[in-house]
């Protein structure tokens, strides 16, 4: 879980941020702000926040720790799923709450911590306003054809249709690409969003074409714990041979799949990096297999490929990852430099001669949350 603290008169000066990870390996508290000593708290296994809404708990006196007598006039807060109905931030009402609560079932993993959390700093924070910001809004506009499953029509009137996720981050992102790269910004790009959660975004002109999640945050490439695409038999298989129920496929599906079901060690790309047994190695090898595939895909979404973008968690960190898709993708004219892959640098990490521009961008989530919460406060 992670916060950071903006100023209301200048809300693209960043005052601070902390983070909790790592909840069930011993949790640890990471503080920063400009100009200060970054603050470390680390627990045993089995000690500390449990999950993010006790996070909150923690997050909150190690932000007044730092900034004595805040006075915090509005609290953004990411909602993974605004459905059919919430294309663009608005106010955390009760009646907000609770139709947002209605969406839980088609992100399990996500939505209902969202709003627990959201809740709890409600009740700490209630003289602050509160806005949703989802990330299906960025997304919203696409054609009927990226969209909609082939079922009866009726389905995709009801709300049954791909809605696409970690829109704040591909939203920050292409602000960053309209700064830095802006010969890029309006060319035909897949920006890929690696981190505990994955997906690939297929963009012309800084707008979303296509992209790899569905109708939930499950679809698309593998990711930490969730299977990513599966073939629907499998789904029925499971339910009226092995007598799976819905609940335990859905425990299946997002908690125990994925690199940690394939290695049988863990969700965290650092481990299996740092693991010389054979399972982590096949699980790396497939989840990079699946992202060059994918990538291949939004490529034909797009009618061509300019660059692509690495973003988030994996996606900025890990050289390995990057150097595995990218040799997959050397039939699209990539060409990767060794040398600024290796030292995970921030903008090309391309050769010249290559066809395709390839790119590491940080992604600021928070930073796009304050934008949304500033312009509609």
């Amino acid at each position: 879980m992670k916060a950071a603290l903006f100023s209301a008169a200048d809300p693209s000066l960043r005052l601070g941020e902390v983070m909790v990870e790592r909840f069930a390996q011993g949790p640890r508290l990471l503080s920063r702000a400009p100009n200060l000593t970054d603050l470390e708290q680390v627990w045993s296994v089995g000690e500390g926040p449990s999950d993010a809404a006790a996070a909150f708990t923690v997050l909150w006196p190690a932000l007044l720790e730092r900034h004595a007598d805040l006075n915090v006039v509005g609290v953004g807060h990411r909602i993974v799923h605004g459905g059919a109905d919430y294309s663009g931030p608005c106010e955390l009402s009760k009646d907000v709450l609770n139709g947002l609560q209605q969406l839980a079932p088609l992100a399990p993993l996500h939505q209902p911590v969202n709003l627990a959390v959201a809740h709890a700093a409600q009740m700490v924070l209630a003289k602050a306003r509160h806005v949703a910001c989802f990330d299906t809004a960025f997304h919203r506009g696409r054609a009927f054809g990226t969209e909609a499953f082939a079922l009866p029509i009726a389905y995709y009137d009801q709300g049954v249709r791909r809605y696409g996720f970690h829109g704040l981050s591909y939203a920050s992102v292409v602000k960053r690409l309209n700064t830095d790269h802006p010969e890029l910004a309006e060319k035909k790009l897949v920006v890929a969003h690696l981190g505990s959660g994955c997906s690939l975004c297929a963009m012309e002109g800084g707008k979303s074409v296509a992209t790899s999640m569905g109708f939930s945050a499950l679809d698309g490439l593998p990711m930490g714990t969730r299977s990513g695409q599966i073939d629907p038999g499998v789904l029925l298989y499971l339910m009226t041979d092995r007598g799976m129920s819905a609940a335990e496929m859905e425990d299946l599906l997002y908690r125990r799949s994925g690199l940690l079901g394939l290695s049988g060690l863990s969700a965290d790309v650092r481990d299996l990096e740092a693991s010389d047994w054979p399972q982590a190695r096949r699980a790396l090898d497939y989840f990079c297999s699946r992202i060059g595939v994918g990538i291949a895909t939004m490529a034909a979404e797009l009618g061509g490929l300019d660059a692509v973008v690495f973003t988030a968690g994996i996606g900025e960190h890990s050289a390995l990852v990057r150097a595995k898709v990218c040799q997959g993708l050397v039939w699209l004219g990539a060409l990767l430099d060794q040398d600024l892959n290796l030292g995970n640098a921030t903008g090309r990490i391309s050769q010249p001669g290559s066809r395709l521009d390839l790119l590491i961008i940080p992604t600021d989530e928070e930073a796009e949350i304050a934008a949304e919460l500033a312009g509609l406060i």
